[in-house]
């Protein structure tokens, strides 16, 4: 059933619409991952809205190029719920590192019962529950019309502009926090909870704004000086941010993004002599890096300035890393449950690193995922990026092709891996469903490679 809208004649899909909808709800309440605040409740609830209308009264789902992307967050749903499946009592006692609950149990004079896979099932279920949100985005980006996909890096580059003037605001002194998520007071971390996720979401701006400028081999016009104005400003936020993570990533989105657009930049300036192209290029860094020594030189650059404010031998990120190795070792294959890391970790937590506040998450995904999914965990992980690596390499192949949303997708799902290395941001609803889009664009990459002069799929004639 095709269900529109027309404005000015110009219709939009259902589709298209909800999702805008999501994106607009995940920027107010979305960029928040602990499961207690009030943003968490409202996102599921509007995403489980926006599924159910979707399935309704939207158009049906395309599952060609988002086949890959729909196989990886099914068996991530799948895994979770099986971890909640109960088991025998001998099959429970079984698996590592359980010894000390039945111990407890046994202390306690209470009966060995049927227990599920994970230790904290509670944490499972808010794990399983998260999921909604990427897969109603990947819902939603499946039904569009062949005629909106270029329409939604401008609708996600205007949510990361938005967020970005929150962040300019907080820089500014002004008091702006977000009653839906757990914000700190006096930092600048736009829409986001923590610093380093807002940082990782400028830096995919970076990446959005140049393909912006050339979407649909346009001529820059005037979304030239608008999209490289927001990409300086985008990286200056990082610096006014104080993530040092996020400082390396927006370098790194810088870099890939003139190489997204350095094909519709030479054809646009075929006309002159080659010498301008080079000369273009080395004007645009130049310019940044003189921004950003003017960050410096007045005392705004706060992400340099924290690079040397605090020794690696001091960061709990490094302190801990022993530790979860070590949990690791105990839990594998089976792992501790999607989700349990909090409680897990206060289990083994050694003295030297008890402090006044807790370390919530392993600040970095990658080793996370093996701890609370075992095995199981490992293989879809190992799969997801394997799959991203196989269709990068043919997106990036297909230089020529004039879709460049799958380059798109693979650069910024590169920024998200990189980040989880030293972070968890796909755990925060905004950052899930921009990393479903990315799949979304990333898995139209085969699809271009064997594109032929037929009409595509939903393509109107």
């Amino acid at each position: 059933m095709q269900t529109h809208r027309s404005i000015r004649g110009f219709s939009i899909s259902l589709s298209f619409g909800l999702l805008l909808a999501l994106l607009g709800v995940l920027w107010l309440a979305g960029g928040a991952s602990r499961a207690e605040v009030l943003g968490q409740v409202i996102v599921r609830s509007v995403a489980w809205g926006l599924l159910v209308a979707a399935i309704l009264f939207g158009e049906p789902p395309s599952f060609g190029q988002a086949r890959p992307v729909w196989i990886i967050a099914l068996a991530a749903l799948a895994l979770a719920l099986i971890q909640l499946l109960p088991l025998p009592p001998e099959i429970w006692a079984a698996l590592p590192g359980r010894g000390p609950l039945l111990e407890a149990s046994a202390a306690s004079g209470q009966m060995q019962t049927w227990r599920p896979w994970s230790i904290v099932p509670s944490a499972t279920v808010n794990s399983a529950s998260s999921l909604v949100v990427p897969l109603t985005a990947l819902m939603l980006m499946a039904s569009l019309r062949e005629t909106e996909g270029p329409m939604v890096p401008g609708a996600l580059l205007t949510v990361v502009a938005a967020s970005a003037m929150i962040g300019l605001i907080q820089f500014s002194g002004s008091t702006l926090n977000n009653p839906l998520i757990n914000d700190t007071t006096g930092q600048v971390s736009g829409s986001f909870a923590n610093r380093n996720h807002f940082a990782l979401f400028m830096a995919l701006g970076c990446l959005l704004a140049p393909v912006w400028i050339f979407n649909g081999n346009h001529r820059p016009g005037w979304r030239g000086p608008i999209g490289l104005g927001l990409t300086i400003l985008f990286f200056l936020t990082i610096l006014a941010s104080g993530s040092r993570a996020g400082l390396g990533l927006g370098v790194l989105a810088l870099l890939l993004g003139l190489q997204l657009v350095r094909q519709p930049i030479r054809r646009t300036l075929s006309r002159y002599p080659r010498w301008v192209f080079p000369v273009l290029v080395a004007g645009l860094a130049a310019g940044v890096v003189l921004f950003a020594l003017l960050s410096v030189a007045a005392d705004r650059a706060v992400s340099i300035n924290r690079l040397f404010e605090l020794e690696q031998g001091q960061d709990m990120r490094s302190r801990g890393l022993p530790t979860v190795l070590e949990m690791i070792q105990v839990y594998f294959p089976m792992g501790s449950g999607i989700g349990s890391f909090d409680t897990i970790f206060r289990m083994h937590e050694p003295y030297g690193l008890l402090k006044p506040t807790y370390f919530n998450h392993a600040h970095n995904d990658i080793l996370e995922v093996v701890l609370d999914a075992g095995l199981p965990g490992l293989v879809l992980l190992a799969a997801a990026i394997g799959w991203w690596g196989w269709a990068s390499i043919i997106a990036w192949r297909t230089g020529g092709n004039r879709n460049a949303l799958p380059k798109l997708g693979s650069a910024m799902l590169f920024l998200v891996i990189v980040a989880s290395i030293f972070d968890y941001p796909a755990r925060t609803p905004m950052l899930m469903a921009v990393t479903i889009i990315a799949g979304v664009w990333l898995g139209a990459a085969q699809k271009d490679a064997h594109s032929s002069p037929l009409p595509r799929e939903k393509q109107h004639l």
